[in-house]
């Protein structure tokens, strides 16, 4: 009888644990999302920082190109209110002519929270 009565014990105990499991399950789920969305906006922030890298590397183009190309990369995958500012110049690296883009980006924390700077950089080697 003693074996019943300890199992008896323990009923109602379900709810419980789904009370003190619930947070962290919230947190873990918030926090993937969190970084899937950092992951995205990086990569789509590095992919236009290269390509406005090469178009302002080709020869006979220009900075301005380059910006145009970024704006037009980002149009449709990011808001215009995470993109801080665009610069393209010319640089040398290691002895080399080339284009050097910096993006700088608000990446926001769950929305609510803020948001936190990113910097990208991109380059191209420049034609001519």
């Amino acid at each position: 009888m003693s074996r019943w009565h300890r199992w008896r014990g323990e009923s109602g105990s379900a709810p419980l644990q789904f009370v003190v499991a619930l947070p962290i399950l919230v947190l873990i789920s918030v926090s993937i999302i969190q970084l899937v969305l950092v992951l995205h906006i990086r990569s789509t922030l590095t992919s236009a920082a290269t390509e406005g890298a090469r178009t302002a590397a080709l020869a006979g183009s220009s900075p301005a190109r380059g910006i145009a190309r970024i704006s037009s990369a980002l149009s449709g995958d990011l808001s215009q209110s995470t993109v801080s500012s665009v610069t393209i110049r010319p640089r040398t690296m290691f002895g080399t002519h080339v284009m050097e883009t910096t993006i700088l980006a608000q990446v926001p924390i769950l929305g609510i929270l803020g948001s936190v700077p990113l910097v990208i950089h991109g380059h191209a080697l420049a034609e001519g």
